[in-house]
């Protein structure tokens, strides 16, 4: 028995981080995920990019289990994605969201926001919890805000504050799901930064955006889906000046000319 215990310890080692495997999911007749097999490996950044509608969110949210699937599997870090309760809550503190609304809570202060995650899952001692905030708020640029209300703040200075509070729970991986396309033009920059300096850092991302100049320069592989599928995955060099798929070069065509 002992030997069998040791091998299924020893399984998270490996650098696949987040794997789908042959995932299925459907709204009603909708089949938004079809099959879809990804495989994201340790310090990767991988961006997701297609039309509206074409299953990306969906995809981004499976992850963390704020969907469920029809059939397949998703695993993070060597195990499968718990149901719910505690262990679920565990998942998502592993897994780091960033939304394209803030969901910050109104009532607390940035602070606040950032050092609840910390206390109540994490069980961090409340004075190690305001130390990391403070940091963690400082190293997005919005450290001087700590004591403002969300609503007292910009939205990108609030989405700055969404990346440093999922980042307090130490996550294994973060995901952004469209996080500048509820922002003026000139506050997206000051999120996509922050988040090259994460990819910079390491950080596992995966990015589901429209903001192409990041997926050139930040990612190691863009995934493109259109219609529920995977179409076609590359290096952002091959999939910007040569995608394989007419659906890729259909897409590329039209935003790339605005």
């Amino acid at each position: 028995m002992t030997e069998v215990s040791v091998t299924k310890d020893a399984a998270p080692a490996t650098d696949d981080l987040v794997v789908l495997g042959g995932v299925n999911k459907h709204f009603g007749a909708l089949h938004v995920l079809q099959d879809i097999d990804l495989t994201i490996t340790r310090g990767e950044v991988v961006v997701v990019i297609g039309p509206s509608g074409s299953g990306k969110s969906t995809l981004c949210r499976t992850i963390n289990r704020l969907e469920t699937i029809d059939s397949g599997s998703i695993t993070v870090d060597g195990k499968p994605l718990p149901q719910e309760g505690r262990e679920l809550a565990r998942l998502r503190a592993d897994v780091g969201m960033v939304f394209q609304s803030f969901n910050l809570f109104a009532h607390k202060t940035v602070l606040q926001n950032v050092m609840l995650g910390q206390v109540k899952v994490r069980k961090t001692d409340k004075k190690a919890a305001e130390d990391r905030s403070r940091q963690l708020l400082d190293r997005v640029g919005v450290g001087v805000q700590a004591d403002k209300y969300p609503a007292q703040l910009s939205g990108g200075q609030q989405q700055r504050v969404a990346i440093a509070r999922a980042l307090a729970m130490d996550p294994k991986v973060m995901l952004f799901d469209e996080p500048t396309s509820a922002l003026d033009p000139e506050m997206i920059n000051e999120v996509l930064e922050v988040m090259q300096q994460l990819a910079r850092d390491g950080m596992t991302m995966i990015v589901v955006t429209h903001e192409m100049g990041f997926a050139r320069s930040a990612a190691n592989r863009v995934v493109f889906m259109a219609d529920g599928r995977i179409v076609e995955e590359a290096t952002p060099e091959q999939f910007f000046s040569n995608p394989r798929s007419d659906r890729a070069k259909d897409f590329l065509s039209k935003i790339l000319h605005h």
